[in-house]
C-alpha cells in the first residue's frame, strides 16, 4: 500500500539534488484523477521554463492559456507568454479535430512541444486540466517555490468521459452560500472534469433567487428566524409575525455571472425551483399560493411532514409559477429546469375545494394523479420554452410527464423504472451519492445526517444497474452527488463533506469501467490531496482513520477488538497503555483480546511512521461487568443494545445511535437494578448517555443511584440534576455519582426522561453502560 500523508505538503518527482539524472517514467508515475482512458508513456521529458509559450489562436484558447500561465507566475515566478504566432519549439498548442467527441481530447507531450487536440472548448479544458495534474503539485502554490523542476514525461493521453452527466448539487436553501463560494466550487469541479452544477435554489427554509415580479420571495422568503444554536430538527415553529434575519439570496446579475463563468469551464448550471412541496418560503411570502391562504413563517429548521404546499386547484398558482419560470429561463440557458417534485404531503389537497374541483373537472382519481397533472402542466409550459424538466423520482407517481428526466434518489429503482419506460435518468441514490452523510466514524466527524457514505463506497458506484438491458442503459445520462446543507453553515464545512469524495465520484463517472480500480485510486489520491493543501481546500481526512469494533464474551469476561481502515491492505499498528505510538508499535493482524482495563492506541502507518489521527480508546473493566441486569422498566424493542449484558459489557456506544450498543426508552424513565451476586465495596456509579436533539434524543434530567445489600431495602446514595439546554451537536456524556465507600450487592439506577421536547415531541433516553467502581 502506498499512502502519502495528506496534510503535509511534499514535492513528488520535482526536487533536484546533486547527481540528479533524468527520471525514467512509468504509468505508475501518472497520478491524474480521473484516470484517463488511454495512456502511453514515451521516452524523454518536456520542461517548462520562462521561455515556454502558449500558441493560441482563438479568444477562448487565449483565456484558457492564461489560467495556467497565471499559476506559473505565482508558483514559479515567471509567466509563459501567450502568443498568436507559432514558435519553433518549447510551446503548448491547441488543435481542432472535428472527428472527436464533444468532451474528448488528446494530449501529446513531446520534448519540444505539447499539443492538445479536441473538437472544441470542452476538450481543450479537460486536456489542460490533465496537463495541470501532470505538473508538480507546487503549481497550485500562491507563493514562489524555487526548488521545483517543472518537468513532465513525454506521453500520449487519449481520453473521453464514460457518462455525459457528471454532477454535484449544492443546497443553497438550508444554509445560504454566496457567489464566491459557488465560483470556487466551479473551479474545483472543472479540475475533476465534472460538468454539471445543480443549484438547489428553493426549499422550505429559504428562497435564494431574486424574482423581480415577486420581490417578497427574497424580502421575506430568503430570511428566517435565527435558531442556529438549536439542533436542526429540534427548532421551533416560526411565528409569521417574527422578522427573519438569517439567510440571503443571489441576485439575477450574480447568477448570470455564475452561469457565464461556469460555461467557460464547460459546466452547465441546472437551477432547481421546487414544486409543489418544499415551498414554505414562497407561501410565507405569498400565502395565497397555498390551499387555505394560511399565514406561516419561513421554517428555521427541519419540517416534517411537508403539508404547506402549492395549491394545485388555483389558476393563480400556475400563473405565479409560469412567471417565475420565465425569469429563471432568462437567467439560466441550461437545457433543463429541475422542478423538484419530491416529498409532497397532500393532506391539504384532499380537503381543499379548489383541488377537489380540479380533480373532478379533469377526471383525476386521487391526489397522486393531481400531482401528475401539476407536473405535466408545468412540463408542457417549460417544453414550450425549449427546455426539458428534471424531477426527483416521486414524479413517477401518478404517471410520468412525457419528456421528463428522472433524478433517482430513493435508491436506483426509480431510475430503472423510468429507463424501462424510455425516459432519461440521472442516478443519484442516497447510498452512496448523498454527501451530507457521514464519511467516517461519528465520534471523529462534524455533525452530519445520520447515515454513512465513506470514500470507498462512493468509488463502488456505477449509475448503470446490472439488471438493465443495453437499451435501458442508454437512457442513463450519468450520476450526481447531492450535498444537502442542513448541518453545513460555512464554506469550510461544505468543502469537508465534498472532498475527497467528489474525486472518487468523478473517476467512476469519467473513466472506463475497466479502468476503475480502488487499489490504484488510493495510490493516486494523496497527490491530489497535496494540491488541495496548496489550494486551501478543507478536505476530509476520514479515510485515514482507524476504526474499531468490539465483541463481548461475558462468560469469559473478555473483549475482542477488531481494527479496520478503508484502504486496501492497510498497515495498522497499535500500542497498549500510555506508550507513544511510533515505529515500535505492534503490527495489527488479528483481533486483540482484553480482560482488564487497558488504553488502546492505533494508527495507520506508512514508511514506519503514523499518519492520520491516532485512534484512542480506554477499555474499562469495572465491578459490574457481567453482572445480572433486571429491567424494572423495559427498553424499547428498537434499541436493545447488546442484549441482557448490554449495560455491563464494557463496550461503549458511539454518536451513531444505530451502532448496536445503545438501549433506549421512549418517554419512559429508565429504572435498572444490577445484581453483583455478592457484596462488593463500591464508591462510584457512572451512567453513559447520548444527546442528539435533532433525533429526539435528550440527556436525562436526573440520575439517581440507590444501593442495597438484600435487594429489598434501598438507600439513596446520590443524584445528579441536569436541566434541558439546547444542543446543536451530538454529544456523549457520563453522569457520575460519587459517594462514601460502602458494601452493596444491588445497585438501582433511575434516569429520568425529558418526556417531551420544547417542540412538543416525545423524547428518547439513550444509555450504553452503567459502570460501577
Amino acid at each position: 500500500m502506498r499512502i502519502l500523508k495528506p496534510f503535509l505538503i511534499v514535492f513528488s518527482l520535482t526536487v533536484l539534488s546533486p547527481g540528479y539524472s533524468q527520471k525514467i517514467y512509468t504509468e505508475k508515475d501518472i497520478e491524474i484523477i480521473p484516470q484517463p482512458s488511454q495512456l502511453l508513456i514515451q521516452p524523454g521529458i518536456f520542461e517548462f521554463s520562462k521561455n515556454t509559450k502558449f500558441f493560441a489562436v482563438t479568444d477562448f484558447q487565449k483565456e484558457l492559456s492564461k489560467t495556467l500561465a497565471d499559476k506559473f507566475e505565482k508558483s514559479a515566478g515567471w509567466r509563459p507568454e501567450v502568443s498568436a504566432t507559432l514558435p519553433q519549439s518549447n510551446f503548448i498548442q491547441f488543435k481542432v479535430d472535428q472527428s472527436l467527441a464533444k468532451e474528448a481530447y488528446k494530449l501529446e507531450v513531446q520534448p519540444t512541444s505539447i499539443t492538445i487536440t479536441a473538437k472544441g472548448n470542452a476538450g481543450f479544458i479537460y486536456g489542460l486540466e490533465s496537463l495541470r495534474q501532470l505538473l508538480p503539485s507546487a503549481i497550485e502554490s500562491n507563493f514562489v517555490i524555487t526548488t521545483v523542476n517543472w518537468r513532465i514525461p513525454n506521453l500520449v493521453i487519449t481520453d473521453q468521459p464514460r457518462f455525459q452527466w457528471r454532477g454535484l448539487m449544492l443546497d443553497l436553501s438550508r444554509h445560504f452560500f454566496d457567489k464566491n463560494y459557488v465560483l470556487a466550487t466551479i473551479d474545483r469541479l472543472a479540475m475533476l472534469k465534472m460538468n454539471v452544477l445543480h443549484l438547489h435554489l428553493v426549499d422550505d427554509q429559504g428562497w435564494r433567487m431574486e424574482i423581480k415580479k415577486y420581490p417578497k420571495l427574497t424580502q421575506v422568503g430568503a430570511w428566517r428566524v435565527d435558531q442556529e444554536n438549536v439542533a436542526w430538527n429540534a427548532r421551533l415553529t416560526t411565528n409569521p409575525d417574527q422578522k427573519g434575519t438569517y439567510g440571503g439570496f443571489l441576485t439575477q446579475e450574480e447568477l448570470k455571472e455564475i452561469v457565464k463563468y461556469a460555461a467557460s469551464k464547460n459546466i452547465e448550471i441546472i437551477p432547481e425551483i421546487e414544486m409543489p412541496a418544499h415551498v414554505s418560503s414562497a407561501i410565507a411570502s405569498y400565502p395565497e399560493l397555498a390551499c387555505f391562504d394560511q399565514q406561516i413563517g419561513v421554517p428555521s429548521g427541519g419540517l416534517w411532514p411537508i403539508t404547506d404546499i402549492y395549491c394545485a386547484g388555483k389558476e393563480t398558482t400556475f400563473e405565479f409559477l409560469k412567471n417565475v419560470i420565465d425569469e429563471v429561463i432568462a437567467v439560466f440557458p441550461s437545457k433543463y429546469i429541475h422542478i423538484g417534485g419530491d416529498e409532497a404531503t397532500k393532506t391539504n389537497w384532499e380537503k381543499c375545494p379548489h383541488c377537489q374541483k380540479r380533480m373532478k373537472d379533469n377526471g383525476l382519481k386521487n391526489t397522486h394523479e393531481l400531482q401528475s397533472y401539476f407536473v405535466k402542466r408545468i412540463e408542457k409550459y417549460i417544453n414550450s420554452k425549449g427546455k426539458k424538466i428534471i424531477g426527483w423520482d416521486e414524479i413517477l407517481e401518478g404517471g410520468l410527464a412525457p419528456e421528463a428526466t428522472v433524478m433517482s434518489w430513493r435508491g436506483t429503482k426509480g431510475g430503472t423504472d423510468a429507463a424501462a419506460q424510455g425516459h432519461d435518468v440521472i442516478m443519484t441514490p442516497e447510498s452512496p451519492c448523498y454527501f451530507n452523510f457521514y464519511q467516517g466514524p461519528q465520534n471523529e466527524e462534524p455533525l452530519a445526517f445520520d447515515a454513512y457514505n465513506p470514500l470507498s463506497e462512493v468509488y463502488k458506484f456505477d449509475p448503470v444497474v446490472p439488471t438493465m438491458t443495453p437499451e435501458q442503459a442508454k437512457h442513463v445520462l450519468g450520476g450526481q452527488a447531492n450535498l444537502w446543507a442542513e448541518h453545513l453553515a460555512s464554506p469550510k464545512a461544505s468543502e469537508y463533506m465534498i472532498f475527497p469524495r467528489l474525486a472518487a465520484l468523478a473517476e467512476v463517472l469519467w473513466s472506463p469501467k475497466e479502468k476503475c480500480n480502488w487499489n490504484d485510486f488510493t495510490t493516486r489520491l494523496p497527490y491530489l490531496l497535496e494540491r488541495y493543501d496548496y489550494l486551501g481546500i478543507n478536505y476530509a481526512k476520514s479515510a485515514y482513520l482507524v476504526t474499531a469494533s468490539s465483541r463481548a464474551n461475558m462468560a469469559q469476561k473478555q473483549i475482542n477488538v477488531t481494527l479496520k481502515n478503508e484502504f486496501p491492505n492497510p498497515d495498522i499498528r497499535y500500542v497498549l497503555g500510555d506508550k507513544n505510538i511510533d515505529h515500535n508499535a505492534i503490527k495489527y493482524t488479528t483481533p486483540i483480546e482484553f480482560s482488564s482495563t487497558t488504553i488502546l492506541k492505533a494508527s495507520l502507518f506508512q514508511n514506519d511512521k503514523p499518519i492520520g489521527k491516532t485512534f484512542t480508546d480506554t477499555i474499562l473493566f469495572h465491578k459490574a461487568v457481567g453482572s445480572k441486569v433486571v429491567y424494572l422498566t423495559p427498553f424499547n424493542e428498537n434499541y436493545k443494545g447488546d442484549g441482557p449484558f448490554g449495560m455491563v459489557n464494557t463496550i461503549r456506544g458511539s454518536k451513531n445511535f444505530h451502532d448496536g450498543q445503545w438501549q433506549a426508552w421512549l418517554v419512559n424513565d429508565m429504572e435498572i437494578v444490577l445484581d453483583f451476586q455478592k457484596q462488593q465495596s463500591i464508591h462510584e456509579v457512572i451512567i453513559g448517555t447520548l444527546e442528539s436533539q435533532g433525533a429526539g434524543i435528550n440527556f436525562p434530567t436526573q440520575v439517581k443511584v440507590l444501593v442495597s445489600k438484600d435487594g429489598i431495602q434501598y438507600n439513596e446514595v446520590g443524584k445528579v440534576l441536569r436541566a434541558y439546554a439546547p444542543n446543536v451537536n451530538s454529544e456523549l456524556k457520563d453522569f457520575k455519582i460519587n459517594f462514601e465507600k460502602r458494601d452493596a450487592r444491588f445497585v438501582k439506577v433511575i434516569a429520568s426522561n425529558l418526556k417531551k421536547s420544547p417542540k412538543g415531541e416525545s423524547s428518547w433516553l439513550f444509555v450504553d453502560e452503567i459502570l460501577v467502581n
